[in-house]
């Protein structure tokens, strides 16, 4: 699935079982909550906090995949075509990264 397939999934989704899309400032705030979660969970589980038994079953994925739901929304009601958006951004950080992460001596 490409990125234009899934808004429309999205879109499909708000049309159906949604009664229309929540506005924009609503859906930046569940954006930031739903990063938060998954914030939590990298925190917990692959940093230095210790994770609580209440999260244990907290799936990573389905974290992603609920901001990744968020910013499709965002992106609908705002008019922006995410793929050519990608895309773009894409090419350009080829171009400009390319050298620079190869001879960034912190990586190697």
């Amino acid at each position: 699935m490409n990125i234009q397939n899934a808004q429309k999934i999205v879109d499909d989704w708000i049309n159906e079982h949604g009664v229309r899309y929540f506005n924009e400032l609503t859906n930046m705030a569940q954006l930031t909550e739903e990063v938060g979660e998954v914030a939590r969970i990298i925190a917990r589980r692959y940093g230095e906090q210790s994770e609580k038994e209440s999260d244990k079953d907290k799936d990573l994925g389905e974290e992603l995949a609920d901001v990744l739901f968020v910013i499709l929304c965002l992106a609908n009601q705002t008019g922006v075509d995410l793929q050519k958006a990608f895309d773009k951004r894409m090419e350009k950080k080829a171009k400009r990264d390319h050298d620079r992460h190869h001879n960034n001596q912190k990586l190697k």
